[in-house]
Formats: C-alpha cells, sequence, structure tokens
C-alpha cells in the first residue's frame, strides 16, 4: 500500500511538471530550434543541388610529351605521344587528367589541381601552350556534362608520373594508340585537334 501511494504521489508530481514545462517559455525555445532545424535541412539541400549541379563540370589538361625536342613539323605525329590515365573504378575508361571544379575555383585552377592530384605534376613541371582550349558537351545519366580541356607540355619527357588511388594505369601513347583506348569519339576529336594544333605550330 505505502508503495502504491508513492507511486500515486510520483505520477502527480509528474504530471504537474509537465503543465509547468507547457507554460514555459521553453516552449518557445523548442519551437525556435524547430524552426532552426528546418531552415538548416534547406540549406544543406540546396548545398547537396549546387554540388550536384557542379559535378557536371569539369576541367583537365592534355599532357604530352616530345621525344625529340626541335624536331621538324613534318615529324610531329611520330615525335608526339599523350598521356592517359586509366581510372580505378566503372569501366576503366583512359582519359587525360581532369576532375570536377570545386567552389570557388575557376576552370583552369581546377585542371591544374587536378593534374597535380591524379599524375603528380605541379604547374612547375608543365607549360601551358596558349591558343588551344577545347569544350565537350554530353550526357551523364541523363544530365548535361561540361568538360573543358587545356593543352600542356611536360617539361621533362622522362618525369615520373604519380597516380592517385582514382587510376590503375597511366601511358604514353602516340595519336593513333591514344585515339583506340580513348574510345569515346568526342574525346578523339580533341586529341586530334591538338595533334593539328601542335603540328601547325611546330
Amino acid at each position: 500500500m505505502h508503495r502504491a501511494l508513492l507511486a500515486w504521489q510520483g505520477l502527480k508530481e509528474w504530471r504537474e511538471a509537465l503543465r509547468r514545462l507547457k507554460r514555459c517559455p521553453v516552449k518557445l525555445t523548442l519551437q525556435s530550434v524547430g524552426r532552426s532545424l528546418e531552415i538548416h535541412q534547406g540549406l544543406m539541400q540546396e548545398l547537396s543541388v549546387h554540388r550536384r549541379s557542379m559535378a557536371l563540370r569539369a576541367c583537365g589538361l592534355i599532357i604530352y610529351r616530345r621525344l625529340q625536342p626541335g624536331c621538324p613539323s613534318s615529324k610531329v605525329g611520330n615525335n608526339i605521344e599523350y598521356l592517359l590515365l586509366q581510372t580505378s573504378y566503372g569501366t576503366h575508361h583512359w582519359t587525360p587528367p581532369k576532375g570536377h571544379v570545386d567552389p570557388g575555383e575557376d576552370d583552369l585552377e581546377t585542371a591544374l589541381r587536378e593534374t597535380q592530384e591524379e599524375a603528380g605534376l605541379d604547374s612547375r613541371q608543365i607549360t601551358l601552350v596558349e591558343g588551344f582550349k577545347k569544350e565537350l558537351q554530353y550526357a551523364v545519366r541523363g544530365k548535361p556534362k561540361t568538360v573543358i580541356y587545356w593543352l600542356a607540355e611536360i617539361k621533362d619527357h622522362n618525369m615520373e608520373i604519380k597516380l592517385s588511388d582514382e587510376h590503375q594505369d597511366f601511358r604514353w601513347l602516340n595519336l593513333e594508340e591514344a585515339c583506340k583506348l580513348a574510345q569515346y569519339k568526342d574525346m578523339q576529336a580533341v586529341l586530334r585537334d591538338a595533334q593539328q594544333f601542335l603540328s601547325s605550330k611546330a
């Protein structure tokens, strides 16, 4: 009987505390917190959408090397090799170093950063070729994607290539070999445009 009385008194105290809580300004505070959480969730959703849209824009560098510096323009085809990297995910396709634009970056900054991250080549080890810039547009999972490439020559053709975890292999290839590995027609067209551009400048 004594235990039952204590339980009943405890229940009364709990109910009274609940009534006080309902009249307390804490209720407004909880509502404010809830509203803040709603705003936070909305901002996070907007940020997620922004990141997905940014992921549909990528930039990279077509890296090439000259096997014999000073070779005449008539022999550019036999003297130029292009760097292609094989991804360690998906279909293991081959492309030049490239990647998605991060917030706050411009396109060329992205291309230089991705080249360093994916191939271990920083801006001091390559020379950007003025006058060459190509833009590809295609769909990925039903969404439009833009990829921009610049052209750059590696200063030391024996420079070591250091792959990131995103890639499992690399090759230096002449134009025809590179086009066979690249597979996609738009990438093949960019490589051929680069070759023609270099031939005209040699």
